[in-house]
């Protein structure tokens, strides 16, 4: 840990980076990468490593640790468990691309028995009101507890 000192640009107490700078002020007014072009993406930026410029440093080399906040961040689950109910499509086991489709259709409630995983088809035709029926059906001939759907019960008066 750096000490804490008293920056000479903003005043501030944070930790010292050099010149008597915080590491804000520092990379302000002193740090003037050269600019180069990304060995991938082509585009004219400060290079991180490897000839990459941030972002695609970022995806080639930790894009795993990303997917893993990422499912954290939006669905507060542990990135075993999203890859576990994500495997596969639970109606036709394809595995290749798969969603996760909330039960309940409450987007807040991420409890492990209110997600399963469906392919991108399978998830469509059951957000379409024409194939919803078909879809709910194949999900309770598979053993899944469904809640009682309010969008198919209806009358017209």
């Amino acid at each position: 840990m750096r000490p804490i000192r008293i920056c000479k640009e903003c005043g501030k107490e944070k930790e010292h980076h050099a010149k008597g700078l915080c590491y804000y002020c520092y990379k302000k007014f002193f740090w003037k990468p050269e600019k180069k072009e990304c060995k991938r993406c082509g585009r004219i930026i400060a290079i991180h490593a490897k000839g990459l410029c941030p972002g695609c440093y970022q995806f080639i080399f930790h894009i795993e640790k990303n997917k893993a906040w990422n499912k954290k961040n939006l669905y507060n689950l542990n990135y075993e468990v999203y890859n576990k109910i994500t495997e596969k499509c639970i109606i036709c086991d394809f595995n290749k691309l798969v969603d996760l489709h909330h039960l309940d259709e409450n987007r807040q409630n991420n409890s492990e028995e209110n997600l399963i995983g469906l392919c991108p088809n399978h998830h469509q035709m059951l957000h379409n009101f024409k194939f919803r029926k078909e879809i709910r059906k194949l999900l309770k001939d598979k053993g899944i507890i469904l809640p009682e759907d309010k969008k198919l019960d209806f009358t017209l008066e």
